[in-house]
């Protein structure tokens, strides 16, 4: 993940790009099965309490991902979340050389575009003659934002807007922008030409239907799945019991909405509810300018409080950004990048601002506590700053720990009394309603066969998110299995070794403590999460 490491201050890799081919992934799970052989034969009896952390996230981060990568999902996966294609588009931007020779590093980069999308439609071709093809729409949506990109000006190209290392001169600028120019009208552009043309030609066609959007119509969809639900929740659960609590956690969320909603809508029907939280106008945004200041707002406050329910804060600020125009119409509401660890960027909370009269006004302070602070950024920032622990624990990402501490602190947020007023509190009930609609429509549709369309049916009937954002995820989810059970099921454990301290510890138990204690590691496995709190607790 060379583009990955740059992101995070690691220049050693600028001049590389991803490589998809089978050769590399077939490499990459050989070194990542010999990590887990090396970690099994040693006796954590032997080891340090660090140490057993660090050995116990290995295990969980080297095996679920060599179990990933034997599910091949470069064969079956065009995504238009998540996909190489528009993360080089979406990504590329955030780089941040400190030096010219990074600067013409990304050239390098750059001109090896064409190698990455060739390897990428090889495997596309393997998945069709395996029987193994990516649903139809995750390929429509695909085309139509290669399209949008290659629409647009030379001058607004990504790699173009990468910041010039403020040590050149404007003379070393301007020669190294050209070399860039150069490389994307004669490679970038048209590989990306080439690609959609071969996917249109050759993909498309053997798209499975909107009907067969999961991945249990692959041939070997149970077991791909299975893996999926493993690495993303990092526990041991049958995707029907997942199924079942997202089902009675949409139930039991329905008497929260009577209770707040009534006086605030005047109604405590929950179908009136829904039905006012997404079709009234004066519950959304006017311009991107002010979708923007209120979660600056947000952040604001949050930041102040956070000194009375946390003991340590990161040392690099959180700022708010626009998602990039270009491939927004796709991407989710909102996203966090961690700083890099140079010091080059912050940690960036970046907001979809395009059609702001689609934004609702009341999620968007969730929102901001959910990517921001205290959030994503306190917990992904924490973990970059933490010392004697190892690189690959500080810039982990495992999923359920990741996600589940999100969407944990949108709850905690109402605790710290955050929320402005409760019309912003029941943008907290929303989005509970829209995680534990997910824990129903993956599994719907990646083991129980469901449709595309009864997942949207779904989320539209048991939540109040708009239109437009229930299609949007809907597809997301298609593209990617499992990764949206993360937030629920996170955020359930986190409350749950949460109050299990709280009982056990009594008036001992101090939440700046125990919010010490689940960030003090990095990111952990949630079974791991639990036996450091509760070594925390009994101590």
């Amino acid at each position: 993940s060379p583009t990955w490491a740059t992101m995070i201050g690691d220049h050693r890799f600028d001049d590389r790009l991803e490589d998809p081919s089978r050769e590399a992934e077939d490499a990459l799970m050989a070194r990542l099965d010999a990590l887990v052989g090396e970690a099994e034969a040693i006796d954590p009896a032997a080891l340090d309490r660090n140490d057993r952390i660090t050995r116990e996230v290995l295990l969980f981060e080297a095996g679920t991902q060599a179990d990933a990568l034997r599910s091949r999902d470069a064969e079956y996966a065009i995504d238009p979340a998540m996909g190489l294609h528009i993360a080089m588009i979406q990504y590329i931007p955030q780089l941040t050389p400190v030096t010219l020779d990074h600067a013409h590093a990304y050239v390098t980069k750059a001109s090896l575009v064409p190698d990455t999308m060739a390897a990428m439609m090889q495997r596309h071709r393997e998945g069709v003659a395996n029987g193994r093809t990516p649903p139809r729409i995750s390929v429509e949506r695909s085309l139509d934002q290669i399209a949008a990109y290659l629409g647009s000006p030379v001058d607004a190209d990504p790699w173009l807007q990468i910041r010039a290392p403020e040590s050149a001169d404007d003379e070393a600028i301007a020669a190294w922008r050209e070399a860039m120019r150069h490389e994307i009208e004669s490679k970038i552009r048209p590989a990306y030409v080439q690609y959609a043309e071969a996917v249109r030609d050759e993909v498309l066609p053997a798209a499975r239907p909107q009907e067969k959007s999961g991945v249990c119509w692959l041939p070997d969809g149970e077991e791909v799945y299975a893996r999926a639900v493993r690495r993303y929740t990092s526990l041991e659960v049958d995707p029907r019991d997942i199924h079942q609590i997202g089902l009675d956690d949409i139930a039991a969320l329905e008497d929260e909405y009577a209770e707040l909603a009534g006086p605030v809508l005047g109604t405590t029907e929950i179908a009136e509810i829904y039905d006012r939280l997404r079709t009234d106008t004066t519950l959304r945004f006017e311009t991107s300018e002010q979708v923007l200041a209120q979660a600056e707002r947000a952040m604001a406050r949050a930041n102040e409080a956070s000194k009375e329910w946390f003991g340590r804060l990161p040392e690099a600020p959180c700022i708010v950004q626009p998602i990039p125009e270009l491939g927004a119409d796709e991407a989710p509401l909102a996203y966090y990048l961690p700083p890099a660890e140079d010091g080059s960027r912050p940690g960036v909370f970046f907001v979809n601002v395009v059609d702001p009269t689609t934004r609702t006004r009341y999620e968007s302070e969730a929102l901001a506590f959910h990517e921001g602070v205290p959030g994503h950024h306190f917990q992904l920032a924490v973990a970059q700053e933490l010392d004697g622990v190892p690189s690959f624990r500080r810039h982990g990402l495992v999923t359920a720990y990741v996600e589940g501490w999100g969407l944990y602190t949108e709850r905690l947020a109402d605790e710290m009394g955050l929320y402005s007023s409760d019309v912003e509190r029941l943008g907290m009930l929303s989005f509970d309603s829209w995680r534990a609609g997910r824990l129903v429509v993956d599994t719907g549709m990646h083991a129980l066969g469901w449709s595309r369309q009864q997942a949207i049916d779904y989320l539209t009937e048991n939540s109040p998110q708009a239109p437009n954002n229930i299609v949007n995820e809907v597809d997301r989810y298609i593209g990617w299995p499992g990764q949206a059970l993360a937030y629920k099921m996170g955020q359930r454990e986190i409350f749950r070794v949460r109050e299990t301290a709280r009982q056990s510890m009594g008036d001992r138990f101090d939440i700046k403590a125990f919010h010490d204690t689940v960030l003090e590691a990095g990111p952990v496995p949630l079974g791991l999460l639990g036996e450091l709190v509760a070594e925390w607790a009994a101590a």
